[in-house]
């Protein structure tokens, strides 16, 4: 007996509700889907279905199994599916959401060379700060700063990230010298706006830690914006590494007290990509989040990138 094939026609069976749909669906005789279920039943030592001349139901134990026979028949369409899909370059529509600094600063600039790779695959990138729900919006993956908290959800951190002090050289000239937090104290210092509480910057030296409230010389929700007034002297400014990497390789920006670790929020900070929980990760997704791993290191602490899966 073909015990899958035979769960299939259980399935259409319980699902159309006789013998003769199920039968018209894959082509066969009543006769012969009515003698596959009993096949199963047999193997099973179970009785699935009531059979009468008015109508077919299942039984109790037909009900409870004919769930498992669903996620069953499922899960082994899943494992063809992906052994299909392994063998074939991706392809189709990928909808991405992402915090907007690491769209803007990592996946733009990598999707050209993405592009050339996998010419078939059409990417859909959305940037915002709000946190997305990724099956009831429609995406299929999520970068951000914080693991998520919902079920059914993978999360996967790809980097370690650090937030930096950063000011253009010219700001800095004929300006008092920062060498502790507190000087800053005494400097323009553009702030993320979270909300109408004071801006706090924390630092830490070893185990030590010190937390300051910062004079906002002006505030944005918006990283670009403060990468934009740092690049244009207007200020200090509190960036993730990958924001300004580039900026710091070319001389634009400084750093600034670069033996200090500071965040204004936790210093735990990393990128986590989130995509539903499947049997099977389909290859359009495996194959971006790999391609993002392979071409961005850390620019600035490669040594930190991890892989953790949980």
């Amino acid at each position: 007996m073909d015990k899958l094939r035979a769960m299939a026609l259980f399935v259409a069976t319980a699902e159309k509700g006789s013998f003769s749909a199920a039968g018209r669906l894959y082509g066969l005789s009543p006769a012969s889907v009515s003698r596959h279920v009993n096949e199963l039943e047999s193997s099973l030592g179970i009785a699935l279905v009531h059979r009468s001349t008015r109508a077919l139901t299942l039984t109790e134990s037909g009900l409870s199994f004919l769930h498992d026979a669903r996620d069953i028949l499922a899960r082994v369409k899943a494992a063809e599916t992906a052994l299909t899909d392994r063998n074939e370059a991706p392809r189709g529509l990928l909808r991405v959401h992402s915090r907007t600094m690491f769209g803007v600063s990592v996946l733009a600039p990598l999707h050209p060379a993405l592009s050339r790779a996998y010419p078939d695959l059409v990417v859909d990138l959305h940037l915002s700060e709000k946190p997305v729900r990724l099956r009831e919006e429609g995406f299929d993956l999520d970068f951000r700063i914080a693991p998520p908290a919902e079920h059914g959800l993978v999360r996967r951190r790809l980097f370690l990230s650090r937030r930096l002090l950063v000011a253009a050289p010219e700001y800095l000239v004929a300006r008092p010298p920062i060498v502790a937090p507190r000087d800053l104290l005494s400097h323009a210092c553009l702030t993320y706006w979270i909300n109408h509480e004071r801006v706090c910057w924390r630092f830490r030296d070893g185990s030590q830690e010190e937390e300051i409230g910062i004079p906002s010389a002006f505030s944005s929700n918006n990283g670009l914006v403060l990468l934009t007034m740092a690049l244009a002297g207007q200020g200090i400014a509190l960036l993730d590494d990958y924001t300004v990497a580039e900026h710091l390789k070319d001389g634009a920006l400084v750093q600034i007290l670069p033996q200090l670790r500071v965040t204004n929020t936790t210093f735990e900070e990393g990128i986590f990509v989130t995509y539903s929980e499947t049997p099977f990760m389909p290859t359009k997704l495996r194959c971006y989040i790999d391609f993002v791993v392979s071409h961005w290191g850390q620019p600035l602490t490669r040594h930190e990138q991890v892989d953790d899966r949980y």
